[in-house]
C-alpha cells in the first residue's frame, strides 16, 4: 500500500510539473504572469477541479495506474524469515502457494533484510532480486545552506561555481562506448545483409549466422557493464560535490531536447549517449541523503554570458570563454557562476522560453553598453556580441527604443 501510494504521488507530481510548463507556454506574455501564478496555486489544491482549463490539462497529462506486471510480489515482515549464513549471504524463507511450506532462496546483500520487501524476477539477467528500504539515519539541516551553481557537462560530469570539476573522464568513457557500439552495428549490418542473401542459397549457413553472430546476449551484457561504469562515475561526482554538506544547489533543467542545433552524425550519436537523466537522479539522491535542496533553472544562454557583468558580451570557444575586454575564463566555471546567479534571478523564470530569455539578456547588454557610450550595433561590429542576436525581434526593438 505504501509503495502504491508513493507511486501515485510521484505520478501526480510529474503531471503537475508538465501542466505548469504548458501553462507558461500557453500564456507567454509578461502581463499574464499573475494569471499563471494563480493557476499554479490552484494546482496545489483541489481548486483546479473547478477550472475547466486546468481540469482538461490535468486529465490529458495524468497517466492513470494500469499495470500488467507479473514478475514481482511484495512480502510484509510476517510473510518471510531471514537468516544470515555468512558475512554478505542471507537465506530467505518466503511464503508460497502451498500452506505451511516456504520457499528458500539464497541472496547476497551487505545489509540485513527486514521490513517490507519486493521480490522481482529480472527477465533480462535471469535472476531474482530483493528490493527493500534502508534506513540511512537522520540528517541535521542547518538554518542556512551554502548556495552552489552546477554546470552539467560532457567532458566532466559536473563543474561547480567554486571552480572544482567532478567526474572527470566521463566524456572519454561515453565516446569510447559510443564508438564501440557504432563499429559493432556497422559490422552487424554486413552480417545481416549476408544472412538475408544466404536465406535461399544456403539456409543452413544463414541459420548459423543468425544463431551465432546476430544474437544480443553478449552485447546486452557489455552494454549494461558500460552503463554501470557511467553511473558509477556520475554517482562519485555527485558525492564529491556535496561532500557530506547540506547545500542549496542550482542546476540546469535539461529535460527538454536541444532543437535547431546543426551538428554532425557523430556528435549527435555521442550526445544521445549523454545520460542527463542519470545526472539529475544522482544529484537528487545525494541531496536527499545530505539534507540539501536541488533547484533547476532555465538553461538558455548560461554558457554564453560573462558572469562578471551578466551580459552577452563575449564568446565561448571550446573550454575557454573570452570576454569583450580580452580576459579568458574557464568556460564551465563561467557557466556554473551564471547558473548560480540565475538561481536568484527573478526576471528569468524556469518556464520562460529561449526567446524571452534572449530578450531580457539583450536589454541588460544594451544598458551596459550605454554606460560605455556604445550601442548594440557597435558591439556587433567590434565582435563583442554574436551577430546571430542581431536577427531577432528583440534586438531590432531595442535599436528603435535607444
Amino acid at each position: 500500500t505504501c509503495a502504491l501510494t508513493s507511486t501515485i504521488t510521484a505520478s501526480q507530481a510529474a503531471c503537475k510539473k508538465v501542466v505548469i510548463k504548458n501553462i507558461y507556454k500557453r500564456f507567454p506574455e509578461k502581463e499574464n504572469q499573475d494569471k499563471c501564478k494563480e493557476y499554479v496555486t490552484q494546482l496545489k489544491t483541489q481548486a483546479f477541479l473547478d477550472n475547466p482549463l486546468l481540469h482538461r490539462l490535468v486529465r490529458k497529462e495524468f497517466h492513470r495506474g494500469h499495470s500488467w506486471v507479473k514478475n514481482q510480489i511484495v512480502y510484509q515482515q510476517v510473510g518471510y524469515k531471514c537468516q544470515r549464513i555468512s558475512r554478505n549471504t542471507y537465506q530467505l524463507e518466503l511464503a508460497g502457494l502451498t500452506r505451511g511450506k516456504r520457499n528458500k532462496i539464497v541472496v547476497k546483500s551487505n545489509r540485513n533484510i527486514k521490513g517490507q520487501i519486493r521480490l522481482i524476477y529480472n527477465q533480462i539477467l535471469q535472476r531474482f532480486e530483493i528490493h527493500f528500504l534502508v534506513d540511512h539515519g537522520t540528517v541535521e539541516i542547518p538554518p542556512e545552506r551554502q548556495s552552489v551553481g552546477v554546470d552539467k557537462g560532457y567532458t566532466e560530469a559536473l563543474y561547480d561555481s567554486k571552480g572544482q570539476a567532478h567526474g572527470e573522464g566521463l566524456g572519454k568513457v561515453i565516446t569510447k562506448k559510443s564508438d564501440r557500439i557504432c563499429a559493432k552495428n556497422r559490422n552487424r549490418g554486413k552480417l545481416w545483409a549476408l544472412h538475408r542473401k544466404l536465406e535461399k542459397l544456403d539456409p543452413a549457413k544463414s541459420a548459423r549466422i543468425l544463431k551465432n553472430n546476430l544474437t544480443r546476449k553478449t552485447e546486452n551484457r557489455r552494454y549494461r557493464r558500460n552503463q554501470s561504469e557511467l553511473t558509477a562515475i556520475i554517482g562519485a561526482a555527485s558525492k564529491s560535490l556535496f561532500n557530506g554538506e547540506s547545500l542549496k544547489v542550482f542546476a540546469e533543467d535539461l529535460t527538454q531536447p536541444i532543437k535547431n542545433k546543426r551538428q554532425s552524425k557523430a556528435v549527435s550519436r555521442k550526445l544521445n549517449s549523454w545520460i542527463k537523466g542519470v545526472m539529475r537522479d544522482s544529484l537528487q539522491k545525494w541531496a536527499n541523503w545530505t539534507g540539501s535542496v536541488v533547484t533547476e533553472i532555465q538553461p538558455s544562454y548560461t554558457s554564453q554570458i560573462d558572469f562578471r557583468n551578466g551580459t552577452l558580451l563575449g564568446k565561448r570557444t571550446g573550454d575557454n570563454f573570452t570576454g569583450f575586454d580580452g580576459v579568458v575564463l574557464q568556460a564551465d566555471y563561467n557557466a556554473a557562476k551564471n547558473i548560480l546567479a540565475r538561481g536568484t534571478d527573478f526576471e528569468i523564470t524556469r518556464y520562460m522560453n529561449k526567446t524571452e530569455v534572449q530578450a531580457v539578456l539583450l536589454r541588460r547588454t544594451a544598458r551596459c553598453l550605454k554606460g560605455m557610450g556604445l550601442s548594440l550595433l557597435d558591439a556587433v561590429e567590434l565582435g563583442w556580441l554574436d551577430s546571430k542576436h542581431s536577427k531577432t525581434q528583440a534586438f531590432k526593438q531595442l535599436l528603435i527604443e535607444i
